[in-house]
């Protein structure tokens, strides 16, 4: 990277959070001298599985959970792919139903893709125009076949949080597994595995400011699931891989100070993005947001402004030039060599234009007032600068 004396404004914690110092400093003492494999009976061994056996009490005590429910994994893609393909194999003698929303992650429909291909049928819920799962169409696609229905807590791409409580109560008396992947909400907003009645929860450590390459699946006990990684046998046998025991304490210590900050954090969030949309609104009479503002993750904008949408890459550009870093929506879809418009906008009634053409602003913890004025001042010169060139296409 080459040096230069820009501003630097970091708006994308949807895509990937910077370590805080105090979870690094966690992490320290199993990247130096605490470095035993958690399977060797020697004493650097014993003493890695004992930080170990630590740290998921801990992360279980966080969301009131048994210690032996909850697997460490990879990611939160990982933990997907493990609760989606896990269930399906194991409950195949029930059925082959399954039902996931049409705005998942990318890691779900792909996955439920794949599971089609196996003989699986999976139904893709429609949501309204904020986002939010049809619960009529829920009651109406569950049969006799189905044994598996995935709802994400909050969508990466617009916010949306999902009614999880009444998702959760279908499930039980239809006698369905239920799943939910967490990963944007968790630490954000309150997650209450038994009141939303949720047997499998996916979640994972570098949304909230803890190190990539860590993940977490909840897997209540008792329920049947084929793993998907065989080897040694860790992870209660449901996860076979050497524990990544450095990243295990930093995600636990990121969520314990998201958890032990959620609430003052949460407003703090709340406040600095509603100041961008009273901003825009005010100057711009075609600004637009993207999902519910009611229902909605605190640190989560994704908006645009009519006429601007083919600007979008541009102005994302124009922005990094001056420092400040947003997305066009979720980094994993940067991936997609086709270059698609956005499924979620899409099923929220988005045109494939539109569709392309919104930016997201991910708040978070280090985002300051000051980021947030500085990133108002430039956009609004990045739209000046732009509108006499769209304005005679």
């Amino acid at each position: 990277m080459s040096e230069n004396n820009t501003k630097k404004i970091y708006l994308d914690n949807a895509a990937t959070t910077q370590i805080d110092k105090r979870v690094l400093e966690a992490m320290m003492p199993y990247l130096t001298y605490c470095f035993g494999n958690a399977s060797s009976l020697h004493s650097h061994g014993t003493e890695s599985k004992n930080a170990l056996d630590v740290c998921r009490k801990k992360f279980a005590d966080f969301l009131n959970v048994s210690s032996d429910e909850i697997i460490f994994t990879s990611s939160g893609t990982e933990s997907n792919n493990l609760a989606l393909k896990g269930i399906a194999f194991a409950n195949r003698s029930k059925g082959n139903h399954i039902i996931v929303s049409s705005i998942e992650h990318d890691c779900i429909l792909n996955t439920c893709r794949w599971l089609e291909t196996q003989g699986f049928y999976v139904t893709y819920l429609p949501v309204d125009g904020n986002g939010i799962v049809d619960i009529d169409s829920l009651k109406k696609f569950i049969s006799p076949k189905t044994i598996l229905v995935s709802l994400m807590h909050a969508n990466n791409e617009i916010g949306t949080v999902q009614p999880l409580m009444e998702i959760g109560k279908i499930c039980r008396e239809e006698n369905i597994i239920f799943h939910s992947d967490a990963c944007q909400s968790f630490g954000k907003i309150p997650l209450d595995i038994n009141k939303m009645q949720l047997d499998l929860l996916t979640l994972n450590s570098h949304k909230i400011y803890g190190p990539k390459g860590v993940g977490a699946l909840y897997i209540k006990r008792g329920l049947k699931i084929t793993p998907w990684l065989h080897g040694g046998g860790q992870e209660f046998g449901m996860r076979s891989s050497t524990e990544n025991i450095a990243g295990i304490a930093g995600f636990v210590k990121a969520a314990e100070l998201c958890i032990s900050e959620m609430e003052t954090e949460s407003k703090r969030l709340s406040n600095l993005r509603d100041k961008i949309v009273k901003e825009l609104q005010n100057r711009y009479e075609g600004f637009y947001i993207n999902g519910s503002m009611t229902h909605r993750l605190p640190n989560n904008l994704n908006f645009a402004i009519s006429g601007l949408e083919g600007e979008t890459i541009r102005i994302l550009l124009m922005l990094d030039e001056k420092g400040i870093a947003v997305s066009t929506g979720s980094a994993c879809s940067n991936n997609d060599t086709t270059k698609s418009a956005s499924h979620v906008l899409q099923a929220i009634g988005s045109d494939p234009f539109q569709a392309r053409g919104a930016i997201r602003v991910g708040l978070g913890r280090f985002t300051t007032e000051e980021d947030i004025d500085y990133f108002i001042e430039i956009l609004i010169n990045v739209i000046q600068e732009l509108k006499p060139i769209f304005s005679n296409n």
